[in-house]
């Protein structure tokens, strides 16, 4: 690693780093954790709540101007040359990982300067593996530079992914892609933590990563791990503007490319032509299933948001 990082990112590992240390204390009795519903397979933890409220307050504290978008508590605006600063946090990714007691989680935090990915921090409080990266300096696992793998064809890579578990996600879709993508590689792995698919692709561990209904903060630190480290990512098309998307796709530029071209067709953006060819490959399971009601804990009244003690 550079032995001069970025202030700011200095400040992101910090944050990461407290973050992290409360994850790992709550992993040593996971089943006293309170774990709430926000929707269908969606959960949040009181250790969520707490991770993102001493990230947000170590951020803060550093940059008091500076805008947050996090997971749990939403947007809040930047104050005057701050504004424009923007930390994006998802305190603890692969919450149901680690309500399982499975060790595939992380804590993903990313600043954006205008519209620029300039900071990123994945860490992995289990295995104490810290992925970072700031714009233009290179992309590190710990003391190591990282770069893409550099295989150039389908055939042999490793492929990572993630299931639709949410209402309204399209199953019949999602497997005629797993049937697309499963025969032209070596094999296909859902960990259940984006931004550490992300890190994975960037560390070479992986050859690719694709899936759909991702939010921004499952993916802001990863994607810049992965361009720092010599990939791409963008949407299903292959365009970079993804981050709002719900469409996510990285790998080393050729392996990028193959991919494109298997599943570009499922894009949302692909054209009309390739729409319609997806329609007639499903037929009759293409129709949307209706989305399964919202389920709530018999906790949830006992588990009311954290309420941050950082300074706005």
């Amino acid at each position: 690693m550079s032995s001069t990082l970025h202030p700011m990112l200095n400040v992101a590992i910090k944050a990461a780093r407290t973050a992290g240390t409360i994850i790992n204390r709550a992993a040593l009795d996971v089943e006293s954790v309170r774990v709430a519903a926000k929707q269908t397979n969606d959960f949040v933890t009181e250790v969520d709540q707490a991770a993102e409220a001493a990230i947000i307050d170590t951020l803060l504290t550093a940059y008091p101007d500076h805008a947050i978008w996090a997971e749990e508590t939403g947007r809040r605006e930047g104050k005057h040359g701050g504004a424009d600063h923007v930390w994006i946090v998802d305190p603890l990714d692969g919450t149901t990982n680690f309500i399982h007691g499975l060790p595939v989680y992380c804590v993903s935090i990313a600043l954006m300067v205008g519209n620029r990915l300039e900071q990123a921090v994945v860490y992995d409080p289990s295995r104490n593996d810290l992925f970072c990266a700031t714009r233009g300096r290179g992309a590190y696992l710990n003391d190591r530079r990282i770069r893409v793998a550099k295989r150039d064809s389908l055939r042999p890579a490793l492929i990572s992914t993630g299931f639709p578990f949410r209402p309204g996600d399209s199953m019949p879709q999602y497997m005629q892609i797993l049937s697309d993508v499963m025969p032209k590689c070596a094999g296909v792995r859902r960990l259940g933590s984006a931004a550490l698919d992300l890190a994975y692709v960037a560390a070479g561990f992986t050859d690719g990563f694709f899936e759909m209904g991702l939010a921004p903060w499952d993916v802001a630190a990863g994607a810049l791990l992965v361009t720092e480290a010599g990939g791409l990512v963008g949407n299903f098309t292959g365009e970079s503007n993804f981050l709002e998307q719900k469409e996510c796709l990285a790998a080393n530029p050729k392996i990028y490319g193959q991919l494109v071209g298997t599943i570009g067709k499922y894009s949302k953006f692909a054209s009309a032509g390739d729409k319609a060819a997806v329609r007639q490959k499903l037929g009759p399971v293409a129709e949307e299933e209706a989305p399964l009601p919202e389920i709530k804990s018999p906790d949830d009244d006992e588990f009311p948001p954290t309420v941050l003690a950082a300074p706005f």
